[in-house]
């Protein structure tokens, strides 16, 4: 690694730069909503104001050593509304999480191809027409304050790196104030500002969408004309990523190391080229040699994809990075298309902040907006099994619970509010046109929801199918007072349902087709579906962090579970199966049609670090990656473990401040996480090779 790089990933993971940080209350900041309130102001004109005192209260810094800038010296955005405006705005409207915009994927690229100057100029060509109302001009008044201000936040930077002697950043700065990027260094450095704006404007879980896609022509013209080599090129891209760790202990997450900066990497493009490149292989080296949590790679593959670029993947993976993780296109892309989305778009899908497939620049769908837990539906079905005479019958019941629970949660998003996002909807097609807020929608407005707990599911059927319906060696008594009683006095019964019952992972067709048959119903619920935006809904496999609370007070269940053990994370086995081995949990795991669950949702495995001493082992979990992507497995997440180093960290975190693991759909810091999440990790398989 380059000394300077080396220096300056010492200095940011040292937390040096936290030196400059100040708290909202010490800056006088905090009680902005208050003043809006007092003035009855609108929300459109809050945004503005919030970001005119945020940006004028920050303090400009360069670290040692840095070349592209940008950082958060604010411990935190100040909101916009107060609590008690928040909670009269819940009285007639939905919102999820805290109300303001989350989980897009930008266009980034419009704006590093034209720069700020033409952006303004389109905005003012847009305000000439007549055809817009006063409320539309007032709103593109307001796009272009946002952007007079970012302008202006870049000048307080420059003036500032011409104070310290800084000549070479100044001049950078100065060079994207309004014009577009000449180079690679000026491209990397527009694009910090617009993702460093997003974050400063309230809005977060912000993507970095298809980097090597946007990110290529600037790389690629300063390679060709010899305006810098490969190696600077490199020691820019691994700077970029540092910049991404700066300040993302500040973002808002379930977890610290949840904050969306997700990066994707390869896929094909509209005309079916497959589009990873010399940028691409650049940036899963500078994430393999930098080691930090983000961005936080994905890689687009198919069956098509080279080995090389599986092996490429699987060097982050011994890493200990929990990713890249895995988006297979040939699922992702026609499963997009059966929904709605048209072919061009669905070719240029990206990941949302976890799994979740979005498209960049259109989207505002919201891809985690519910989660339907399979686990309680079929804990809850256990006590009418005496009720059905066969087991068409019964999976019928659980068929129509799963109905059920997605109109509950339908009904229960109505008339959403979202708090304006005027920066953000000018990286976003057609609000510049529309002048309208991308809060309002955009051209894709679906929901998500996420289905946890599969495999306890599936498995519980599976044995209720074989052992009560079929073989009719347990009685519906019995079960319902052995999961009602913990398995207490009935060893026998639990030995049963816990090791001879058919699971998932085993590759067994039994239980396979059983959770197949489950996702396939859970499609079926959704279809015809309509929110009040007239988007679609999308079933998933994915949990968030729902792993941990749909376990919380779920009883026994007849897969052997015993009420105190968790369930699975995402789209994954039961944590205390016998399995075969890693090929054959992907074979289960890919059996389903996946097209149908196309919110995403990772089949995450555990690896023990012990599997990477030797030689062969990059090329065989290449092939092992692969292996699931040509059986059509959708999505691959994978994590490599020393259980006795975790449990050292949780005794010693201060050892240990940089072990990253994969948590549900992202990296994070070991030590840094919730117990509950810790625990979880310990308990997962690990696998070898």
């Amino acid at each position: 690694m380059n000394p300077r790089i080396e220096n300056l990933k010492e200095y940011i993971l040292g937390r040096n730069h936290h030196q400059w940080r100040r708290t909202p209350e010490q800056t006088g900041i905090s009680a902005l909503s208050e003043t809006f309130a007092a003035r009855g102001m609108d929300p459109i004109d809050r945004t503005v104001e919030m970001l005119r005192t945020l940006l004028d209260a920050e303090t400009p810094v360069i670290l040692p050593g840095e070349k592209i800038v940008l950082t958060r010296t604010i411990t935190a955005i100040p909101d916009i509304f107060t609590q008690a405006e928040w909670e009269e705005i819940k009285k007639t409207h939905y919102l999820h999480e805290k109300g303001t915009l989350s989980n897009l994927s930008a266009d980034y690229a419009t704006t590093l191809n034209v720069g700020f100057g033409e952006r303004c100029r389109q905005i003012e060509e847009r305000m000439a027409k007549n055809d817009l109302d006063s409320g539309q001009r007032h709103y593109l008044e307001v796009m272009l304050a946002h952007i007079g201000l970012v302008q202006d936040f870049i000048e307080k930077y420059a003036i500032h790196a011409d104070n310290i002697g800084e000549k070479e950043i100044a001049a950078s700065l100065r060079a994207i104030r309004s014009d577009k990027p000449a180079n690679f260094r000026d491209a990397l450095q527009l694009l910090r500002v617009l993702h460093f704006m997003l974050w400063e404007n309230g809005n977060y879980h912000n993507t970095l969408g298809r980097f090597d896609r946007y990110m290529y022509p600037f790389f690629r013209n300063d390679l060709d004309s010899g305006y810098i080599n490969r190696e600077e090129a490199y020691n820019l891209v691994t700077e970029f990523f540092l910049t991404c760790n700066k300040d993302s202990d500040l973002y808002i997450g379930m977890q610290q190391g949840d904050n969306g900066q997700s990066m994707v990497l390869g896929g094909r493009s509209a005309g079916g080229e497959y589009l990873f490149n010399e940028l691409s292989e650049m940036c899963l080296l500078a994430s393999c040699e930098l080691a930090v949590i983000d961005p936080k790679i994905n890689l687009r593959v198919d069956s098509q994809t080279p080995i090389e670029v599986f092996e490429l993947g699987s060097h982050l993976t011994k890493r200990g990075l929990g990713f890249p993780q895995y988006n297979n296109d040939d699922v992702v892309i026609p499963g997009l298309i059966r929904k709605g989305y048209s072919p061009e778009d669905a070719r240029d899908y990206v990941v949302a902040a976890c799994w979740e497939f979005i498209i960049p620049g259109y989207g505002m769908d919201i891809p985690n907006i519910d989660a339907v837990s399979f686990a309680k539906i079929v804990s809850d079905s256990v006590d009418t099994l005496d009720k059905c005479a066969t087991w068409e019958e019964y999976y019928a019941s659980i068929e129509e619970r799963i109905a059920v629970r997605f109109e509950e949660i339908r009904l229960g998003h109505r008339n959403l509010y979202i708090s304006p996002a005027p920066f953000l909807s000018l990286l976003m097609h057609g609000c510049v046109e529309n002048a309208r807020d991308i809060t309002l929608g955009g051209k894709y407005n679906n929901y998500g929801i996420h289905g946890t707990g599969i495999a306890t599911a599936a498995d519980s059927l599976a044995a209720i199918k074989k052992f009560y319906f079929e073989e009719k060696s347990i009685s519906a008594a019995d079960l319902v007072v052995a999961l009602k009683n913990n398995f207490d006095g009935a060893p026998e019964l639990y030995e049963k349902l816990r090791f001879e019952a058919p699971k998932m992972g085993q590759d067994d067709d039994y239980v396979d087709s059983i959770a197949a048959e489950l996702l396939a119903s859970f499609d079926k619920a959704l279809e015809g579906a309509y929110n009040e935006r007239g988007g679609i809904y999308r079933a998933g496999t994915g949990t968030a962090m729902y792993y941990i609370n749909h376990g919380v007070g779920l009883p026994a269940t007849p897969d052997g579970r015993k009420a105190d053990e968790v369930i699975p994370a995402n789209y994954s086995p039961s944590l205390f199966i016998k399995h075969k081995g890693p090929v054959s949990i992907v074979k289960s795991f890919a059996k389903a049609d996946l097209k149908r669950t196309i919110n995403g949702g990772p089949l995450t495995l555990e690896f023990d670090d012990s599997v990477f001493r030797n030689e062969e082992s990059i090329n065989k979990l290449a092939l092992l990656v692969k292996s699931f992507i040509v059986f059509g497995g959708h999505q691959l997440q994978l994590n490599t473990v020393n259980r006795d180093q975790l449990l050292d960290a949780q005794k010693h975190p201060e050892r240990y401040r940089n072990l990253i693991v994969r948590v549900w759909g992202w990296s994070g810091y070991f030590v840094e996480l919730d117990k509950c999440y810790q625990d979880h990790i310990l308990k997962r398989l690990e696998y070898t090779l």
